[in-house]
């Protein structure tokens, strides 16, 4: 199902993207040098719960993953890229992380991940792999409004990454988003332009680039939820949930 948000509705998901974002940059911003997976979940809680809100990954059990996951925000070093389940591992001076967040507020979810380079030293090929897929996501955005079709927004966000030089894999990626944090329609990182569902104002969509350096086939770790480039490339993953409105695609996950 295809859910059509109403003006009241959409009002609860600005402030629920205006959470999700105000909490990424926190994360990001504690993000350091030693700092322990484990404990950017445990911030995640602290602050998701404080601000009356719900984690969408706790309790979640679908089909790609072992369980709930159990978790608050999914933490994702060097070669992993989605999924990643925090675990007792400290980050050290250079690494690629990426948080990937969910939570729902008044009955409504939204949807967002960054990566960043924690530390002084600044790998190119990271922060090369980083911008692209933020320009992939500006991409995908300024083709998302009314009218245009599902194609028009994953050809644009496609055309980014490949023309970067990057292999793309459309087992995951985009997603509506609504009452639920997934949701139909699947919104594939490559597409082709004028095909697919038509896209009306009211619908919410998390759009999220993803992208390893040198492949396009994942491996699952053994707890059944982190995945990984197969050839332990490095991975950048980017992600804002955006509205369908009269005027165009408003981001939702900026504060």
């Amino acid at each position: 199902m295809i859910e059509i948000l109403t003006p009241t509705e959409l009002t609860r998901a600005r402030n629920t993207g205006r959470l999700v974002a105000e909490i990424l940059q926190e994360l990001a911003s504690r993000s350091t040098v030693g700092t322990s997976l484990l404990e950017i979940d445990s911030w995640a809680r602290e602050l998701i719960l404080d601000a009356g809100a719900q984690s969408c990954y706790v309790d979640y059990e679908p089909s790609f993953g072992r369980g709930p996951f159990g978790h608050y925000v999914c933490t994702a070093v060097n070669d992993a890229v989605l999924h990643g389940m925090p675990r007792d591992q400290s980050l050290a001076d250079g690494d690629l992380l990426t948080l990937d967040l969910a939570v729902l507020r008044d009955g409504v979810a939204a949807d967002a991940a960054l990566s960043i380079v924690v530390g002084t030293k600044r790998p190119a090929r990271s922060i090369a792999m980083i911008e692209t897929t933020q320009r992939a996501l500006a991409a995908g955005i300024a083709a998302a409004g009314p009218g245009a079709r599902l194609g028009d927004v994953s050809a644009a966000i496609g055309a980014v990454l490949q023309g970067a030089g990057y292999p793309v894999n459309t087992e995951f990626g985009g997603h509506g988003i609504g009452s639920t944090m997934h949701q139909d329609p699947h919104v594939p990182n490559i597409g082709r332009a004028g095909r697919g569902y038509r896209l009306r104002p009211g619908l919410l969509l998390a759009l999220e680039p993803w992208v390893m350096e040198d492949t396009d086939e994942l491996v699952v770790d053994p707890d059944g939820w982190t995945l990984r480039s197969a050839t332990g490339a490095r991975a950048a993953h980017t992600e804002h949930t955006i509205a369908i409105t009269e005027d165009g695609a408003e981001i939702l996950t900026v504060c």
